[in-house]
This record gives C-alpha cells, structure tokens and sequence, in this order.
C-alpha cells in the first residue's frame, strides 16, 4: 500500500511542476495587458470532490474528432486512455485505426500502419513547420495541457469559443484575423470553430455553439489532468486517515495523562 501511495506522489509531483510553471508563464504572458472576465460555469469537475460528466466527455471527444482535430493535435493522450471515460476496447480500437502512423519493418525501412490503442494520438501535421505552413504562420497549440496552460482555464476555452461576434464598426479586421471578445487583444488568427449543428451527437443532444464548447472543454478538462478523481479520491482518504489518527492520538494522550493528572 505505502509502495503505490509513494509511487503515486513520486510520479505526481514533476506533473504539478509541470502545471504550476504553464500557470505562471501564462500569467505572466497577459498580465500586462487587458484583463478580461469571463463567464464563470459551474463544471462538475470543481471542487474537492468535483467529478467529470461522462457523457459530456464522451461528446466533447466528439467535437474535438470532428471540428478540432484537423488542426489542433493531443500529443500526450494515448487512444487507450479513452477506457477512463466509458468507451470499451473494441471502440478504442475501432477509433484508433481511423488513423495511421510510421513505424518500421523489418528491413528497417518505413512504414505506414494504423494506430494501436496504445499509441498517442496522431496529429493532423507531421512537424512544427508543416503546421505553421498550413495556417498561415500561425502554430495551432497542442491541447493536451490547453486547461492547464491558462489562468481559469476551463471557463476561458468556453468564452474563447463562444466569443465570437461582429467587430465594433470603428474596429479594423485585417484578412486572415477573426474578432473574438474574450481573446486578448480581441483578434485571433482561428476562424470561429463552432456553429449550429456542426456536429450530430451520437446521444441526440442539442448541439448548440454553447453545448458543444461545453463539451468539448469537459473533454480537454479531462486530458489534461486524466488522474484528477484519483488524485481527489487519495486526498479525501488521506484527510479521513488523519482526521481518525488525531482523534485516536488525543485519546491516547488523554489516557496516558490521566493518571498523572489525578495526583
């Protein structure tokens, strides 16, 4: 037991490291610019006992497959890893050969194959230069840390993609350049992703614009912390464990007392 719990912590604390330094620089990127709120959601996965919506997860997989993936890849999700939010080998295996890798044979030359469950999930360019070259010089980021990455994450990848309106009429859009109200600096090389209907959800939800970038942030949630409900789970039992071993301990102390007490 005490083995796991501290390979557990071992192998949580370089991913922590990892959060807290795309939290800091990011907050440094747009701290001295304008500051602006976002809508604040109520997501099932905050707070100290917040869990992740299955089904949202499942559509939100669903929004990044048809709309996101083109451009945007998840470098450190595998395909396997999609068993945490519902969906059985054979899916996982079906989803997987969609796409295709290189690999090698035994001559040593390469080849392509379909992905496998246990690989990463492909992205849609084979290099940094090929991605910046397709759109226009602009790199699309991975997403695999998206939540992670920003101040409030969650609740500024909604508002992202729900932001787009008409530009103020005293507002100049140069080509290739989008107005997104909740994007710093309010243009954004991304054309609006999201629009009604763009995708059929397999369980007959509505997908409005809001629904789908609802979704699709549960989904990115997940990917980028996937041993969140663990990691909630081990910090309840801990708190338990030593909420019973202080009481335990000043029972114990209050017995080894008395009799000195009593003199």
């Amino acid at each position: 037991m005490y083995k796991n719990l501290l390979d557990f912590i071992l192998g949580y604390i370089p991913k922590t490291l990892t959060y807290i330094f795309l939290i800091f620089s990011s907050s440094l990127s747009y701290g001295a610019g304008e500051k602006l709120d976002y809508p604040k959601l109520d997501w099932s996965f905050l707070g100290l006992t917040g869990t992740f919506d299955r089904a949202s997860q499942q559509r939100g997989l669903q929004v990044y497959k048809e709309v996101c993936s083109g451009c945007h890849g998840l470098r450190l999700l595998a395909y396997r890893n999609l068993k945490a939010i519902g969906y059985n080998d054979d899916e996982i295996k079906a989803f997987a050969s969609e796409n295709s890798v290189d690999s090698f044979n035994d001559d040593g030359e390469v080849v392509e194959r379909e992905a496998r469950p246990s690989d990463k999930f492909v992205s849609p360019y084979p290099n940094e230069q090929a991605a910046r070259a397709a759109n226009g010089g602009a790199y699309p980021p991975d997403l695999s840390l998206i939540i992670k990455a920003r101040s409030d994450g969650a609740n500024y990848l909604h508002a992202l993609l729900t932001g787009y309106v008409d530009a103020p009429a005293e507002q100049k859009v140069p080509d290739g350049m989008y107005f997104n109200k909740y994007y710093p600096g309010k243009l954004i090389g991304m054309p609006q992703p999201l629009y009604e209907d763009g995708v059929e959800y397999a369980d007959g939800t509505k997908a409005t614009p809001d629904q789908m970038a609802k979704d699709v942030t549960a989904f990115l949630a997940w990917a980028s912390e996937p041993e969140m409900e663990d990691r909630k789970r081990l910090g309840i039992s801990v708190i338990l464990f030593l909420l019973v071993l202080t009481i335990l301990s000043y029972l114990a102390m209050k017995q080894i007392w008395a009799p000195i007490k009593n003199r």
